[in-house]
């Protein structure tokens, strides 16, 4: 970036970087948090410069108040998680009466590689369709049947021996 390009983004943060930030801080209850979307602003702003005029504060506010929104659905998100394992913890608990089962496929779960864990869980948690899970992978839908497949006996050999199926060859 040429020297005046530079020399005006400084500027433009010297200028309004303490009215972002308060404005952040107003909606935004973590210190931390402000400052982070405070430097997001900033970030977004010297990726533009150049290619738009240097940008006035209405369009720092409204950038601030986007990346606000996007927090606040990521802080949404992360609640309803926690609610999810809170009322899965529950649920175990009050049936929690079956031998051990449940931690041992957790377990056996833990064990796997990332990309086998999450094929499966594509599969099984989520209810994915081998083609969907093809369009979540980025791959070809006879590859994601392969990758299912190999997940698949990986799990059953990572399961202790009393939870395998039996029968099968």
């Amino acid at each position: 970036m040429p020297q005046t390009q530079q020399d005006s983004f400084l500027a433009l943060y010297e200028a309004f970087s303490p009215r972002v930030l308060g404005y952040v801080r107003r909606r935004i209850s973590s210190d931390q948090a402000a400052e982070e979307i405070t430097a997001d602003v900033f970030r977004i702003a010297w990726q533009k410069s150049g290619v738009e005029p240097d940008p006035s504060i209405g369009w720092l506010l409204n950038v601030a108040r986007n990346l606000i929104g996007n927090e606040y659905r990521r802080r949404a998100r992360a609640a309803q998680l926690q609610d999810r394992l809170r009322e899965s913890e529950r649920l175990n608990a009050q049936g929690g009466g079956d031998d051990g089962s449940r931690a041992a496929i957790a377990a056996a779960l833990e064990k796997l590689r990332d990309k086998d864990r999450e094929i499966l869980l594509l599969s099984y948690w989520e209810g994915l369709t081998l083609a969907e899970i093809a369009t979540v992978l980025a791959c070809r839908e006879a590859t994601a049947r392969v990758r299912l497949h190999r997940a698949r006996k990986s799990f059953e050999l990572a399961l202790p021996q009393r939870l395998r199926p039996t029968g099968r060859d």
